[in-house]
């Protein structure tokens, strides 16, 4: 079969290690099942595995890839592939079982013809979806919906700052903070993407580090290092900082008096579970929000579309197309 994979390591130079090629078709074990991939979004996931964090040299050849939606071959329905495998017999929240891992870790992922994952790991595509938009959901739509509906606190009329406008994770961010009845500001580097953030349903856009016209009560954070100290001084006394990656650096400064003295809050959140999964597209559906695809790209492009992302030249998620 076709896969996208890291036949090598590069943390200078992720792409060198970029391979378009042949890989052996995946046949699933007990439990298993294979999903025909119709379409698979790209991550930065993705490109921190072509620079070698969370993976090793030894586990090479690596298929990449989280998402993905496609035919499952053992009932011949269109489905959604949830990203997160979980421990064999693991009960309860599957992001916090210590032995979970994500496609493209342990697992070959999901960036090929063909990717195999536990039966429990599929959930039915609605028909109203593309494969495209399908895509999208299993990371970074789910990982916006955990952070806004479950770990924020946020209610309908509170105020939220989006950082880093324009992102997968960000984009989703400000779609469902709109029609969730949140007041949503959004930062962006340049004025084309404080624009596009508007049009995705931001209140008011504002360069990045700027004065917004108010303390906001939540901040969803992506940035990281470049972007932490502008969440922190934006947060309300009580507010909240809910952080899911950190695309510019894992080391921001630490304001700790701050945070101490006006009771912040700083909560992690990776990915999403099944259910989460599941209630997302179900207001995804009531709602009629779909992700916003700044293109979709053939397989063979791959490198394409991984060198725009690494750029931030996008506006929602890159697709492609198997």
């Amino acid at each position: 079969m076709r896969a996208v994979y890291a036949e090598s390591i590069n943390p200078d130079d992720p792409l060198a290690g970029l391979v378009v090629g042949e890989r052996p078709d995946p046949s699933p074990p007990e439990g298993w099942t294979r999903v025909a991939v119709r379409a698979g979004s790209l991550n930065h996931h993705d490109l921190w595995t072509l620079r070698g964090v969370g993976i090793k040299a030894e586990q090479l050849p690596m298929i990449l890839g989280c998402d993905a939606a496609g035919v499952d071959e053992s009932t011949g329905e269109d489905v959604v592939v949830h990203a997160v495998i979980n421990s064999p017999g693991w009960e309860g929240d599957d992001t916090i079982d210590p032995g979970r891992t994500l496609l493209s870790e342990k697992h070959q992922g999901s960036l090929a013809e063909y990717v195999i994952v536990p039966k429990r790991n599929v959930l039915p595509k609605p028909a109203e979806f593309s494969f495209a938009e399908a895509a999208c959901l299993s990371t970074a739509w789910l990982t916006a919906y955990r952070m806004l509906f479950v770990k924020s606190g946020l209610r309908p009329g509170q105020s939220v700052l989006v950082q880093g406008a324009t992102g997968g994770v960000a984009t989703a961010c400000i779609t469902m903070a709109r029609a969730a009845g949140f007041r949503v500001y959004a930062t962006a580097r340049s004025e084309a993407k404080q624009a596009k953030a508007l049009e995705l349903g931001a209140h008011e856009a504002f360069a990045s580090g700027a004065r917004l016209p108010e303390k906001v009560d939540a901040v969803m954070e992506t940035v990281g290092e470049a972007t932490y100290a502008h969440s922190a001084r934006s947060l309300r006394p009580g507010g909240r900082i809910v952080i899911s990656g950190a695309t510019s650096g894992a080391n921001p400064p630490a304001d700790l008096n701050r945070f101490f003295f006006l009771q912040l809050e700083l909560v992690g959140s990776t990915m999403g579970t099944k259910g989460e999964l599941r209630d997302l597209i179900a207001f995804l559906r009531a709602t009629g929000l779909r992700p916003h695809i700044d293109r979709v790209l053939p397989m063979e492009s791959a490198a394409e579309g991984l060198a725009a992302m690494a750029s931030g030249d996008l506006v929602g998620k890159i697709v492609l197309e198997f």
